[in-house]
């Protein structure tokens, strides 16, 4: 048996785990061992010796009446007083501990083998119980890693993050970019669960909202600080995204804050994903003043909303910029708002200046002032 606690502290420090973790797994194997050695309705205790570093086997019993029936299925966990007092002084209801010779367990080779098998099982999926843990705290978080492998029939990317393996599917990679093995990424932890064949399996997002979210929060030290909050994002990964922010003082302009001085900080985000545009929008707790915000850079001129659909008015030299190339500004707008979104085209704009009076304007002006003068001179 010493053998097997130095086996056990050889894998424990190789595998990187607490002593009182290895102890726990050890207790356990050992206990098992007994319930098949000796008797499955026994009740056992294993213990350390702190002092010799050896592991203790004791039975444990309930002290009862002596009228106790014994004919029950537990009376096997239990010791009469009578019994009992040979021991020592004990009380009805008092538990005692009875230690047996840990090397009568039947001890044999196969049984060694398959106790170490079972130890080292257990050792395993303790570690990857606290890998999962670990990596629970950081679900819609980025983590970077190395590509280590990309499968050539479903071209998913497998990615190496502390020695653990994650996969980043082909539908989570933002369109026309691809990696090379050895390359370091950064995603977003999407997903995390233990499958029972192939144990924990982790799923990377390039693509998700959140994934902008978090790279603004790691550029942008007014988000990071909570100053600035991001309320709503939408994304047509590798195209176009919208972010609205708001701003928990006044002192600070969100959408400044967001953009950088000549968009210095937007601009570093949209390299990191592929050079996708970024618009940011103010948010509002009015939906009509935030979708108006949201269209932009459309002029609005109003807004309604029925229902779970907003209808805008606009004019049609608007309609354009609301509607956007191949019409990804209002999905965005859409998307970011979770509602349908109905253009009314208002016609031409009443309040626009005719471009030929506008070109008049200049001789006009001069004209003007000729006649003054003239008057000026006459009198």
């Amino acid at each position: 048996m010493d053998k097997i606690l130095d086996i056990v502290e050889i894998i424990a420090y190789e595998k990187g785990l607490q002593i009182d973790v290895m102890q726990n797994i050890v207790k356990n194997e050992i206990l098992k061992l007994a319930k098949n050695s000796i008797d499955s309705d026994m009740n056992f205790v294993v213990d350390f010796d702190k002092k010799d570093k050896t592991i203790k086997l004791f039975h444990k019993v309930k002290v009862v009446d002596d009228d106790y029936d014994f004919s029950k299925d537990d009376s096997k966990k239990m010791i009469t007083i009578s019994q009992a007092r040979q021991s020592g002084d004990v009380a009805i209801g008092d538990e005692m501990l009875f230690e047996l010779n840990i090397d009568n367990l039947d001890l044999n080779r196969n049984i060694i083998s398959n106790l170490l098998k079972d130890l080292e099982s257990s050792i395993e999926k303790n570690i990857e119980n606290q890998i999962f843990d670990n990596l629970k705290n950081s679900i819609e978080k980025i983590v970077n890693g190395m590509v280590v492998y990309i499968d050539p029939k479903s071209e998913d990317t497998i990615v190496e993050i502390d020695s653990i393996r994650a996969r980043l599917p082909r539908k989570n990679r933002i369109k026309g970019e691809g990696f090379k093995i050895g390359q370091s990424i950064s995603c977003i932890l999407k997903r995390i669960y233990i499958d029972k064949k192939y144990g924990i399996q982790i799923e990377l997002s390039r693509t998700a909202p959140k994934f902008l979210e978090e790279l603004l929060k790691l550029e942008v030290p007014e988000i990071a600080d909570g100053e600035v909050n991001i309320m709503k994002c939408s994304r047509i990964p590798g195209v176009r995204s919208k972010v609205a922010v708001s701003s928990n003082t006044p002192r600070v302009d969100p959408v400044g804050a967001t953009v950088g001085v000549k968009g210095v900080r937007i601009n570093a985000v949209s390299k990191k994903i592929c050079g996708e545009s970024i618009d940011c929008v103010e948010y509002s707790n009015v939906p009509e003043i935030f979708i108006a915000n949201a269209l932009s850079p459309a002029k609005v001129v109003s807004v309604k909303i029925m229902d779970n659909k907003a209808i805008i008015s606009l004019y049609s030299d608007q309609k354009s910029k609301a509607i956007g190339k191949e019409g990804v500004n209002i999905r965005l707008t859409s998307m970011l708002l979770g509602m349908e979104l109905e253009i009314e085209d208002l016609g031409e704009n009443p309040n626009a200046l005719n471009i030929q009076e506008v070109e008049k304007q200049p001789n006009d002006i001069k004209e003007s002032g000729k006649q003054l003068l003239e008057s000026l001179f006459k009198s």
